[in-house]
């Protein structure tokens, strides 16, 4: 079913109704992790002159290789933060366009059956904020295992697999069983809305 179900989405996601989700999607995640970049390489590369500019040792061939390794060393570490940061932003910014892919397949796909109920923009709001928190944190313990080989990829993976399992489960059982009944339906079957997402 949940195989089906993906093969299915696969064939829809470069069709008409889908390719400007797809889009807009890619295009407003791409914005955000270019933001992050400049911000963050603009940041660490203030901070490491103005050390090295506090801290002179006097030599001139010196202090500019301190501060060429500082920003080569700041470049690589927000490379590693950003791909980290990758999966939770597309799917934060993907739950902004779910409403409109649901609808879309609903209608294209599921065109006899009762369609759902788009949720308010307070609720949606307000889950997005919950789900961006969780999303932080897990991809923050995720992060802490980073030096461990072989566990971080599995923490990264499993990690983020949750987090999608999660949030599309419970956007499209909310749709017509109310988001209260639907966290109590994901929690009851956690482990396969968790393994769905991987």
């Amino acid at each position: 079913m949940v195989i089906e179900a993906a093969v299915r989405s696969m064939g829809d996601v470069f069709t008409p109704p889908f390719r400007s989700v797809l889009l807009r999607s890619l295009a407003i995640t791409f914005a955000l992790l270019a933001a992050i970049w400049v911000l963050g390489t603009r940041s660490l590369a203030w901070l490491a002159g103005d050390y090295a500019a506090s801290h002179p040792v006097g030599v001139p061939w010196y202090d500019t290789l301190v501060a060429s390794a500082a920003g080569i060393l700041s470049g690589a570490a927000l490379v590693v933060g950003l791909s980290f940061l990758i999966a939770p932003i597309t799917s934060i910014v993907a739950g902004l366009f779910l409403d409109s892919a649901a609808e879309a397949i609903e209608r294209v796909t599921y065109p006899d059956d009762r369609p759902g109920i788009a949720m308010g923009v307070w609720e949606g709001i307000v889950q997005a904020i919950r789900f961006t928190g969780l999303v932080v944190l897990v991809n923050l313990l995720a992060l802490l295992l980073l030096l461990i080989p072989g566990v971080n990829l599995i923490a990264f993976f499993a990690g983020n697999g949750y987090l999608l399992g999660r949030e599309y489960f419970e956007f499209a059982a909310a749709r017509y069983i109310g988001a209260g009944e639907a966290r109590r339906l994901r929690i009851a079957h956690g482990a396969g809305c968790s393994s769905a997402g991987c």
